[in-house]
């Protein structure tokens, strides 16, 4: 994540005249996902070199562009996906969120986009680590929302069922889902956390053996807003964009990943994340997520 978590989106290019939509990161796994799967296992790997460890020690760890370091169970509910595609030797990476002891939510795109399907999903809980630790759980058990349109990112959303229930603990919980006056609440100029495993910068080509989670906060802005920067393609009334003032937000990586609020005692899943600009995350767009509260029906028939 950038100070973001870098799901970053474009602020409108003028051509010849006319605003011109920014069009959001397509091709997840071809583009964001598998490469840095890579970094992040070859980061992780060197971590049991003490040698290397040393010498990354001083390095920007950052894990979301204009984010910092998460301290430890600060998102318990973030679940990483180490995920294996049909014909690819490699993984790709995404994340999640953890709603019950054995069902969690995540973005469409993160199973099936493009040309790219996942078989199998492994459920990384309570780790700030992707590779190793934590609670590890495989399933091919992915509901894919039946509405969901790969090309144009519409209804990406998707549930996720374990095989087996996991234990709740200082560093596994659960994040509540938008109940009572927030079913109806659009959040705009609300301040939300992101969190993530993924890039701190459009430049990242590997990333530190510090590899922890990132969280980032950001504002969430008007449907209104979010609609002049990428236009009616990508943008729908299920839509929900944080502000990429400050140069913070998701980057790649995130795909799939929390965005919450604090009320009333608990964290409140808003958000999934879902795209950012094609341009890159650094450029001031806003992020982009899938509403939760438009999804509530969705999601509650898969709990």
């Amino acid at each position: 994540m950038r100070a973001i978590l870098l799901l970053g989106l474009g602020l409108v290019a003028l051509v010849a005249g006319r605003d011109v939509p920014v069009t959001p990161q397509l091709n997840y796994h071809e583009s964001v996902g598998i490469p840095l799967a890579q970094s992040i296992k070859e980061a992780e790997d060197a971590i049991h070199d003490p040698v290397k460890s040393a010498q990354d020690a001083t390095d920007d760890n950052h894990r979301i562009v204009g984010g910092v370091i998460a301290p430890a169970n600060a998102h318990p509910h973030l679940a990483g996906l180490v995920i294996s595609l049909v014909g690819i030797a490699g993984n790709s990476v995404c994340g999640s969120s953890l709603l019950t002891t054995n069902r969690l939510v995540t973005a469409a795109h993160c199973w099936t986009h493009g040309t790219m399907q996942a078989w199998q999903f492994t459920v990384v809980l309570g780790s700030q680590f992707l590779f190793y630790g934590g609670t590890r759980i495989a399933t091919s058990q992915v509901i894919v929302h039946p509405q969901y349109v790969s090309q144009f990112l519409m209804n990406d959303v998707a549930m996720i069922y374990l095989p087996t229930h996991v234990t709740f603990s200082v560093s596994v919980q659960p994040v509540a889902l938008p109940s009572g006056t927030q079913l109806w609440d659009t959040f705009a100029g609300q301040w939300a956390t992101a969190a993530g495993y993924g890039k701190t910068s459009d430049q990242q080509a590997g990333v530190s053996t510090s590899t922890q989670i990132s969280q980032v906060t950001v504002q969430v802005i008007t449907f209104a807003d979010c609609l002049r920067v990428f236009g009616s393609s990508f943008v729908y009334d299920s839509t929900l964009c944080t502000s990429g003032t400050g140069l913070v937000g998701v980057c790649g990586g995130d795909s799939g990943g929390p965005l919450h609020i604090f009320q009333n005692g608990q964290r409140v899943l808003i958000g999934i994340s879902s795209f950012v600009a094609g341009t890159g995350c650094q450029l001031g767009h806003p992020s982009g997520f899938a509403r939760v509260t438009s999804f509530y029906g969705f999601i509650t028939q898969h709990l």
